[in-house]
């Protein structure tokens, strides 16, 4: 039962705030079900055996739980306002739904709003959204404990403990652990029972975090700290609490007791009166005797069945294993959280044709909204027949599986299901940003937007590159595989054709794939997709998004095919800027013309005929940020190179043919695409 340590009197008026010495102050030594006297929003709840539960097996979900009444943290000093000291206690624990398959993980907080609203799921902790994150109005201060690593807000590790102040990057983290005799032990948030003390002290501002297991006394050497004023941060009055949310895998997060005082110390907690974890599946007691009862009753009726008729028997196995899903060894291995087929059957309607968004060669793409958690999504269906299908349907799971980055289209798991392979993404409603260069129907972007969304792909194929435990290398980036989200955020999407090899190693493939005009000339020799092919693609890209050209296809006054001999002759003219869009000049503002120079001769130089001569990624990303200028550059000399490199080759007639016979698609090695065509997106 849970015990409330305030005057009695204090509850006839709803739990208001105590401001006499002793009374601002509560222990929970478990938790009341029947009157909880917490405030519980979304998943939160507490369990008939005392336990606060804040989020469950649920994806994409979120739980808070905060003291009803608020405290008044701010009084006047010297002329000026301090914070007072505050100091919590707490014991938690943390169940993966599978083992290595965690669920975000659990938050205190202090917050002006107990209910905290416009927050996220997911990797924002149910603490902020994309909108709110970073924003000073927040007014929140919390204390981390997360069990994944997210590259978007700088993470450490999956197992850290940290401190945020109005954003999910945090000011101060680190490895969890504790001191006992002198020697550091290392902890795990998702394998053990834990309690965790936090205190702040007011007048020098020094926070401090402290974490041990459960029953272990509180070692003298804190976890972590983090010295700053808090009376600029939070709000007048505040209300402390717990958020945690679980996202594409899940977990159960569980708050045994808790402590808290107002300017003192915290009580300590009695942790012979905490109530218990439910017993594991299959662990004893009434759970494992209703186990044997439902296997008795089970093996009962399958012999009864066998003796009503055979026949039948086999009917009803037919028909299983016809609807059954598959599973083998690689997707265990490789593959991120794994989706029943009747849910994603739900969340597309049966795959209805209203819902399809787009077909490729492989297959279609369809919009989706899961049921559970009220989520848009976008699922890829491809067919078994294909080996093609087949590749690429590994290569994705393989390569975006664990990859994490703003500016990359986030798989959130698949499907095998008898003749058929799924695949979940994001939903990215604004679609693919080819439509908004080339549909006359489209609102047409600004420079401002353009060169935001090319700021961001550059941003996603950096990580690709060199950010991540391996090199990814995507071998298919153009314009149509640029999905945009509500805020017109370019994210890099379809890794179909993607490879990964160690950052010491190099690729082996030698099969010719990608998309002509986005293909640098070494491929037709030796077959070997790099980093540099991947940057030559990228060239092509911007000059795509700052001419509004595809990178093959006739000029109405030039006749040239190539979209890079085009603006190579607008410069030898000394006019490079008559190479660009029309419309980016039609949008009022600041004079874009400097910006737009930059992005062309970028575009050349990563278009560069030899790969050695082309900038990396990194370089790329520090051009366009104005960190570094770029190399002094010849038209001339880009003009030879490429001519000669092409036809040396014997890559231009082969290209120049294909696009005269058929200028409204382009050729991708492996499958077949409309150069419109986008995937995952919002538009059909």
């Amino acid at each position: 039962m849970a015990v409330l340590l305030v005057p009695a009197v204090l509850l006839l008026v709803g739990l208001a705030a105590a401001t006499a010495a002793g009374e601002n102050n509560f222990t929970f030594n478990g938790f009341n079900p029947v009157a909880p006297q917490l405030v519980l929003t979304d998943l939160a709840a507490v369990t008939p055996g005392g336990l606060l539960q804040l989020t469950n097996y649920t994806k994409q979900t979120k739980g808070h739980a905060f003291f009803p009444t608020p405290f008044r943290f701010k009084k006047p000093s010297n002329g000026r306002n301090r914070s007072l000291s505050f100091s919590t206690s707490f014991v938690f624990e943390i169940t993966p739904e599978y083992p290595h398959s965690f669920g975000h993980g659990i938050a205190f907080v202090l917050s002006p709003d107990p209910y905290l609203a416009g927050s996220v799921a997911s990797q924002h902790l149910g603490l902020f959204s994309p909108a709110n994150d970073g924003n000073s109005s927040n007014h929140i201060v919390a204390v981390e404990f997360d069990i994944v690593k997210n590259e978007e807000f700088d993470d450490i590790s999956d197992n850290h403990v940290g401190i945020d102040v109005n954003s999910l990057k945090s000011v101060n983290a680190t490895n969890v652990y504790y001191v006992e005799n002198g020697e550091r032990k290392a902890l795990n948030l998702t394998s053990e029972k834990l309690r965790a003390w936090v205190d702040y002290e007011g007048q020098t501002g020094r926070m401090e975090i402290t974490v041990a297991p459960a029953g272990v006394p509180r070692p003298e050497t804190p976890l972590l700290e983090y010295v700053r004023d808090l009376s600029s941060v939070v709000a007048d009055e505040v209300y402390v609490g717990f958020s945690a949310s679980t996202g594409a895998a899940t977990a159960m997060q569980y708050v045994l007791g808790w402590s808290f005082r107002l300017d003192g110390k915290a009580d300590e907690l009695d942790l012979s009166r905490l109530p218990s974890l439910p017993d594991p599946e299959g662990s004893g007691g009434p759970k494992k005797f209703s186990a044997i009862v439902l296997a008795a009753a089970l093996t009962l009726a399958a012999v009864t069945i066998l003796l009503l008729g055979i026949a039948v028997g086999i009917f009803m196995v037919r028909r299983r294993k016809k609807y059954a899903e598959v599973l083998e060894d690689w997707e265990e291995e490789y593959g991120p959280h794994r989706f029943s087929y009747k849910d994603l059957f739900r969340a597309t309607r049966g795959f209805g044709d209203g819902q399809l968004l787009g077909t490729g060669g492989f297959g279609r793409v369809y919009r989706g909204l899961l049921r559970s958690s009220k989520m848009d999504i976008a699922v890829k269906r491809i067919s078994h027949d294909s080996q093609q299908g087949m590749r690429e349907f590994v290569s994705e799971i393989v390569s975006m599986g664990r990859l994490r980055h703003r500016n990359l289209v986030q798989l959130l798991g698949n499907c095998r299901r008898q003749g058929e392979l799924l695949l979940v993404y994001d939903f990215m409603p604004n679609g693919s940003l080819d439509k908004f260069l080339f549909d006359p129907a489209k609102i047409k972007l600004t420079w401002e937007q353009r060169l935001h969304i090319v700021k961001g792909v550059a941003s996603g194929l950096l990580y690709l590159h060199g950010g991540w435990e391996q090199v990814v290398v995507h071998r298919d980036i153009k314009a149509s595989n640029v999905l945009l989200d509500d805020d017109l955020n370019g994210k890099l999407s379809d890794f179909g054709l993607a490879r990964l090899h160690d950052h010491d190693n190099h690729p082996q493939t030698t099969r010719v794939v990608g998309t002509l005009g986005y293909m640098a000339p070494e491929l037709t020799k030796t077959g070997k997709a790099t980093t540099a092919t991947d940057v030559y693609a990228f060239g092509a890209f911007l000059l795509e998004v700052a001419c509004g050209r595809r990178p093959m296809e006739v000029h109405p006054s030039s006749g040239e095919p190539f979209l890079v001999d085009w603006v190579l002759e607008c410069w030898k003219r000394g006019s490079i800027l008559e190479a660009a869009d029309p419309k980016l000049w039609t949008g009022g503002g600041k004079d874009p013309a400097e910006e737009i120079e930059l992005l062309l001769k970028l575009g050349l130089l990563c278009s560069h005929p030899e790969a050695a001569a082309r900038p990396t990624m990194r370089q790329v990303v520090q051009y366009l940020d104005g960190e570094a200028l770029l190399p002094v550059l010849s038209p001339g000399v880009l003009e030879a190179s490429s001519l000669a490199m092409r036809k040396s080759e014997g890559f231009d007639d082969f290209v120049v043919s294909l696009t005269y016979s058929s200028s409204s698609s382009y050729t991708t090695f492996g499958h077949d695409l409309s150069p419109s065509e986008s995937f995952f997106s919002g538009n059909h």
